[in-house]
């Protein structure tokens, strides 16, 4: 089973950009899909972004789209969160998620489908 270490969190001002990595190893190879999801003090985790390994498929949370990218290195094992024009809204615990399963672009949203969680990373963005 994979291991996923996320870094990259701080904290930052309204408008700067973060970006957060994720690094998978111990079966990086059988990943198939990839997620970025956020859970802030008293709520629930919510999808913020996810991206199939392969073919780079993408889908977004409707208040991140056009300001975060999910990207990812193949050589490096590694995902990336681009997070541009911060607002005190995205402040959360950051995570990673990974699946051995071929996600449609409607079941990324998803948590129960990843099988393998990071440990998070703190993302505070004060106005």
């Amino acid at each position: 089973q994979a291991l996923l270490v996320e870094s990259g969190g701080g904290s930052v001002r309204t408008g700067d950009s973060l970006r957060l990595s994720c690094v998978v190893s111990g079966g990086a190879g059988s990943i198939r899909t990839v997620g970025w999801f956020r859970q802030a003090p008293g709520k629930e985790r919510e999808f913020v972004a996810g991206m199939r390994w392969s073919s780079g498929v993408t889908n977004y949370a409707s208040s991140v789209t056009g300001r975060f990218t999910i990207s990812g290195d193949t050589t490096k094992n590694t995902v990336y969160l681009q997070m541009n024009s911060l607002t005190p809204a995205d402040s959360a615990e950051y995570y990673c998620a990974t699946t051995t399963s071929f996600l449609l672009q409607a079941m990324m949203p998803t948590p129960g489908r990843y099988d393998t969680w990071g440990q998070g990373t703190q993302v505070n963005v004060s106005s």
